[in-house]
């Protein structure tokens, strides 16, 4: 079982898609720390407890992830303390970072810190064939749909899919 340093707003977009468990399908064990299990996951309420149910591990920080969350504040101020911890995380414990903030992502590129966002997750969903092309249509199209709002992924790259996928029907039909 691989683990996974999460990030908030992944899971903001499957909630919005109202497909808050379908990541929980790849054999990951996706971890975030205590604190932002609590703070961060408050809207829609719940949500923090909906996750646990299906498998987001809360975790306790180390001291190291402590003081080097602590060194990117200086290093990257457009980070929040929990992008922060949670880029510490997957740092530390040389694990891949889930998130699809830009800035948290440019950070984690800096760091050497392998990062996946709601479409890698979908692509991956995908390749292992743990979703239905019709599953995968439906996610990517309110994805669409709400991008833009609570959904910020570049449009172009949902379109793409979208198309790959029509093709794929096509062909395998």
């Amino acid at each position: 079982m691989q683990f996974i340093s999460s990030d908030t707003n992944v899971w903001i977009d499957f909630v919005t898609i109202q497909k808050t468990e379908i990541p929980f399908r790849l054999p990951y064990t996706y971890i975030m720390s205590c604190d932002a299990v609590n703070e961060e996951l408050l809207s829609p309420p719940g949500l923090g407890q909906q996750l646990t149910s299906y498998g987001l591990v809360p975790v306790e920080i180390t001291s190291e992830e402590f003081f080097l969350a602590e060194e990117y504040g200086y290093c990257y101020k457009k980070l929040s303390v929990h992008d922060r911890v949670a880029l510490a995380i997957a740092k530390s414990r040389k694990i891949t970072l889930l998130t699809g903030d830009g800035a948290l992502r440019k950070a984690a590129q800096c760091e050497e810190v392998p990062f996946m966002g709601t479409l890698g997750i979908l692509d991956q969903l995908w390749e292992q064939q743990l979703i239905t092309a019709d599953e995968l249509k439906l996610c990517l199209r309110r994805l669409l749909n709400n991008n833009g709002g609570a959904v910020r992924l570049p449009g172009a790259e949902i379109l793409s899919r979208l198309k790959k996928l029509q093709s794929f029907r096509r062909h395998s039909g």
